[in-house]
């Protein structure tokens, strides 16, 4: 390995929302979801080239069958690297798990680049809105309490902060205050990151970068009293990692992907 090599930060690349689905043409308010994936998935590799790893931040399903999370396995070989999966409001939980474990993306920590991530998951069986488990409380102190030289990346799927959108705000993370409250103990933690909002969010609270990110599908709009989505082209965040504990972050979208949205839809 070169010196420049070794020197390079680490690249990773979160992907969420995708949710795709069984059939082939499966569209969600008339984007094809799986169509719209391999356009991020192009410009990823157009613009920044290979990651070293890819965070999934959840509803990679929509419908949580096996097959769809089948495909998201598979088109991720387009990618020489490792990923990790967790689950949203949309996924099914045992089938996301045992396709993840297929493809080796069930590990729930990762350290690499100097960095560690941890993977939570946030969803509650049949219900819309998050929470996080007593025992994935308790996984997440553990694994702080065991790392606590290691700068830290947090990343679930629904939004542990107020996001400014009323319809949104009843679908978050329900017991933020006892995530908080874990989190406020370990000054290691760099950023927290999460998906749901089909959109981009960046704020900072006590040094912590809170950061959202685009849906690989539809956008909603940003600080809409009702349900709203927006005609902005599908994208994704992506890091650089320094082992000085440094990081830059982007959203990029696939400017070029040709859609039809359905505006008129009252939900998703």
């Amino acid at each position: 390995m070169t010196t420049k090599e070794k020197n390079r930060p680490l690249r990773v690349l979160q992907l969420t929302d995708p949710h795709l689905m069984a059939r082939a043409d499966g569209d969600l308010l008339g984007v094809r979801t799986r169509e719209s994936l391999q356009a991020v998935i192009a410009e990823v590799l157009k613009v920044h080239g290979q990651p070293d790893l890819i965070l999934a931040t959840g509803d990679l399903a929509q419908d949580g069958s096996v097959e769809a999370y089948r495909v998201f396995g598979e088109s991720l070989k387009s990618f020489s690297c490792p990923s990790v999966w967790i689950a949203g409001n949309h996924d099914h939980i045992d089938n996301l798990l045992q396709v993840s474990r297929e493809y080796n993306a069930s590990d729930r920590h990762v350290i690499q680049g100097g960095w560690q991530f941890v993977m939570l998951d946030s969803s509650v069986p049949d219900k819309v809105f998050g929470a996080l488990a007593e025992s994935e409380l308790a996984f997440l102190s553990e694994t702080l309490e065991q790392h606590p030289d290691i700068p830290a990346v947090i990343a679930l799927h629904h939004h542990p902060v107020d996001i400014g959108s009323d319809w949104m705000e009843k679908i978050g993370l329900t017991n933020r205050d006892a995530f908080w409250q874990v989190l406020d103990r370990f000054p290691q933690v760099r950023i927290v990151l999460w998906g749901h909002i089909h959109q981009e969010h960046e704020r900072e609270r006590n040094g912590v970068q809170l950061l959202a990110t685009p849906s690989t599908c539809i956008q909603f709009t940003s600080g809409s009293s009702k349900f709203s989505v927006e005609d902005l082209p599908p994208g994704y965040r992506w890091f650089e990692f320094h082992d000085s504990g440094d990081f830059a972050t982007e959203i990029r979208r696939a400017e070029d992907f040709q859609f039809e949205l359905d505006q008129n839809s009252s939900g998703y």
